[in-house]
């Protein structure tokens, strides 16, 4: 199978723009849309829709903690009956706006750091697994392809969903898999990195970390940052190794 690839959109609010959407939609096979807890308002999100309709691509459902202020990048604990209400309420939002445009929404992709807990929390996971779970829509999951994938792979199967693996392609790897935390000066790839990162994917099914160490990963989809410009930028190049 071909490897997709996958872009953060409609991560505007009110006045304050943010990312590069309609620069980004034309080389990308998928759009995880944001539901409005972390950025998006109805009119961004109608708008991302109409141009995901127009691109031909696929809509996931970008859900998070409810933090605006921090864009969605803060921890907060919260106990589990609520986070699943939470993130059914905006699935549920992302899919009933997504039907009015005559389109369906394929998956959903948590956001920052509710993304980020989940990959190192079985029991927020699973609490993710769950409202998706309960949706009235076939959803299929998106999260980071560690070495631990199969593991994940069997949890989903537990509540009938498939999962989507994505590697990132302007973010540095830990040894164990995990990103580097955004607090380093080397979460963020430069251009040269980026690049090379991208072709190893395709080549060769995996990452190298910060130390070196090679990481051989199931890999479906490669994620670029729409609030990124330089990997928006790159996106033509990316879009071409991909095509090779």
């Amino acid at each position: 199978m071909s490897i997709l690839l996958n872009c953060d959109l409609g991560e505007s609010f009110g006045a304050w723009e943010m990312g590069s959407d309609e620069q980004a939609i034309s080389f990308v096979d998928q759009v995880n849309i944001a539901c409005g807890f972390h950025a998006g308002d109805p009119t961004t999100i109608k708008n991302t829709l109409l141009a995901a309709k127009k691109a031909g691509v696929s809509v996931g459902a970008h859900p998070s903690y409810p933090d605006l202020v921090g864009f969605g990048r803060r921890s907060m604990k919260i106990q589990i009956p609520e986070l699943i209400s939470l993130l059914q309420y905006q699935v549920a939002a992302l899919c009933g706006m997504a039907k009015n445009v005559d389109l369906k929404v394929d998956y959903v992709k948590p956001h920052g750091a509710l993304y980020n807990d989940m990959m190192a929390s079985e029991s927020l996971r699973t609490a993710v697994m769950r409202a998706i779970s309960e949706i009235n829509e076939p959803l299929a999951l998106m999260l980071q392809a560690t070495p631990s994938s199969q593991i994940h792979e069997k949890e989903a199967e537990n509540f009938g969903i498939k999962i989507f693996c994505e590697a990132f392609a302007d973010r540095s790897y830990e040894d164990c898999g995990a990103l580097v935390s955004r607090s380093k000066t080397v979460a963020i790839l430069d251009r040269e990195h980026i690049l090379t990162q991208v072709r190893q994917i395709c080549q060769r099914g995996s990452i190298t970390s910060i130390n070196k160490k090679t990481l051989h990963l199931k890999i479906d989809s490669i994620c670029i940052h729409g609030d990124n410009p330089e990997s928006v930028n790159l996106l033509p190049e990316i879009r071409q190794i991909l095509d090779q």
